[in-house]
């Protein structure tokens, strides 16, 4: 093998690499607003989990991201061990898919249908095409599928040197020689495993395979243990990721290893012995790279066939393997760095996360409202304890949401990691807030003093139209009501004018002498607690109308609603005004 030969295969080798990672990136993207309702029903039942996993991996075309991300979820505490079983399995199915598009490189016809099907056929003109859709397209769906078509091209470009590079070994002793050593299944798994675990991937590895193939030297007794070999090398990457994390997270680690190896001697066992039975004629013949693509989904297929109802097996295994200590606190990270391996995912988890932070914010200003018609210190301890919980969301969750903004993203997720960096923040200010006026209150009881029956009144008025807007506010991001999020604005400006009206009153107030100065300075806190919450809600709505719009310049939007305000502005502003109404 001459020294351009090798340049070939290993710049082959770059190409294919290369184009499966632009690839498996046009294909997540393509395909992120609907992984997170996929993240959802593989965590519900084994055989969901199987055909999701193997969805997803054929989407993404990695089965070791998959596993990688699966370790991530599990170690956030977000799906249990149980619950991977099923999805690894599927994700061992799923990346067959990239064998069978690679052996279209093996396609050989005088038919001219079965020519098209070649990649020197079709690539350039997918590559043309993908090349306009990326650099032309307007809609960001038709430059991530000009991405994909990129991708998928510059693998096949690759694929073709690897095979081309291959051509002067079909008369090299030396490379006879190799093979022949292959024979032996021992050496063929550990040279499969070996190769794979050295790329990390899979896929590039069974690549590489169809390569060999296509010399005409590799047979079915070398091929299989080779592909065996495979199956085992792609748990390194998985064995990798689960360095760090808790034991539950490694136990995933150890079920993919324990799949593949389990696998392995099982198909092996059957295959020899058959073969020792009945003596296989067709073991000494030339495979090609149809015959490894069909080897290699019998495998996973079969494997997950007969293990499937041995899956709680499995996890015992795990077990036994990751020692389990009932004694041992389980720690759990809040989203694991891992998930960025897949951004669409770590977006979809972190956008939970926020949810839960602004229930919690809203939880906590429905206590303060509640300590302010009747005092209860258990009430107020559990605020107190929310709000250092709070605290904690917003750090995890802004560092969090910084690390994905360095990923590579769709608009789409672009954008909704931006309103998440603004909504923690108002997020974590509507607690603060809410705490303020709970200690008010406080102030008031250890004071023993009281406000007047107009303040009171005032403030309870502040107070229900303060409810219909964080009502609004929470309909609007936790269950995406556009329509919620619209009316949030006119609230707020009732809300502003109901404040300055209760401060004007408070003046005359202290006028009249039925009020005092402290409760005076008290009344004032408390109402600018309430109106910074009222704010913060406009933020938020703000936000989520901008993100519906394609956009996110939160100052242009209010600046443009307090200028232009519309008819239908107009008429909730005083619709509201009426219904919540000072005198």
């Amino acid at each position: 093998m001459d020294i351009f030969s090798i340049i070939t295969l290993f710049g082959g080798l770059a190409l294919f690499l290369y184009g499966m990672s632009v690839m498996s990136s046009g294909l997540e993207k393509l395909a992120s607003g609907k992984l997170e309702t996929i993240l959802y029903d593989m965590t519900s039942s084994k055989v969901k989990s199987l055909l999701l996993g193997a969805g997803v991996t054929a989407v993404i075309q990695s089965s070791s991201a998959v596993t990688v991300m699966l370790v991530g979820l599990v170690n956030s505490g977000i799906m249990s061990t149980e619950q991977t079983v099923g999805a690894i399995m599927g994700s061992n199915i799923g990346t067959t898919i990239t064998a069978w598009l690679l052996s279209l490189v093996g396609v050989s016809s005088d038919n001219i249908v079965l020519n098209l099907l070649k990649p020197q056929s079709f690539s350039p003109i997918m590559a043309l095409v993908g090349v306009i859709l990326f650099m032309a397209a307007k809609s960001n769906k038709k430059k991530d599928s000009g991405l994909v078509m990129i991708g998928f091209a510059i693998l096949m470009y690759g694929m073709s040197f690897m095979s081309e590079s291959m051509e002067p070994l079909q008369h090299s002793e030396k490379f006879t020689g190799i093979l022949t050593a292959l024979n032996n299944p021992i050496l063929g798994v550990l040279a499969g495993l070996l190769i794979t675990a050295i790329i990390q991937s899979s896929s590039a590895s069974v690549g590489i395979l169809q390569a060999i193939s296509m010399t005409g030297g590799l047979s079915y007794g070398m091929a299989i243990p080779i592909i065996m070999g495979q199956n085992i090398g792609t748990c390194v990457t998985s064995l990798i990721s689960s360095i760090g994390v808790n034991r539950n997270a490694k136990r995933v680690a150890a079920i993919h290893i324990s799949f593949n190896i389990i696998g392995t001697i099982i198909f092996m066992g059957i295959f020899y012995l058959a073969h020792y039975i009945v003596d296989f004629s067709f073991i000494n013949n030339s495979v090609s790279p149809v015959n490894i693509a069909i080897l290699h989904s019998l495998f996973n297929i079969l494997t997950t066939i007969i293990l499937y109802p041995f899956s709680n097996k499995l996890v015992n295994i795990s077990n036994k393997i990751v020692h389990f200590d009932k004694d041992e606190e389980e720690n759990t990270e809040f989203l694991d760095d891992l998930l960025l391996k897949t951004p669409a995912i770590a977006v979809d988890e972190a956008r939970k996360k926020m949810k839960e932070m602004l229930i919690m914010a809203f939880d906590n200003f429905e206590r303060a409202l509640k300590l302010s018609d009747q005092w209860d210190e258990k009430i107020f301890k559990k605020l107190v304890k929310t709000e250092s919980k709070l605290d904690y969301y917003e750090d995890q969750l802004s560092g969090f949401n910084i690390k994905i903004a360095g990923e590579e993203l769709s608009d789409e997720n672009s954008r909704a990691v931006s309103m998440m960096l603004h909504t923690i923040t108002d997020a974590e200010r509507i607690g603060d807030r809410s705490l303020n006026i709970a200690e008010s209150v406080k102030e008031l009881i250890d004071k023993g003093i009281v406000f007047s029956d107009d303040a009171r009144k005032e403030l309870n008025i502040i107070a229900e139209a303060l409810r219909e807007i964080v009502y609004n506010t929470k309909k609007c991001f936790i269950e995406g009501d556009i329509e919620s999020a619209y009316m949030v604005e006119p609230i707020e400006e009732v809300i502003d004018d109901l404040v300055e009206k209760s401060k004007d009153n408070h003046v005359a107030r202290l006028k009249n002498g039925s009020c005092t100065l402290e409760l005076g300075l008290i009344l004032n806190d408390i109402l600018i607690n309430l109106e910074r919450i009222s704010d913060h809600c406009s933020n938020i709505a703000a936000d989520k109308i901008e993100m519906e719009g394609g956009n996110l310049h939160l100052h242009e939007y209010k600046k443009k609603i307090k200028e232009q305000k519309d008819d239908k502005f107009a008429h909730l502003y005083s619709e509201y005004s009426n219904k919540y109404n000072i005198e």
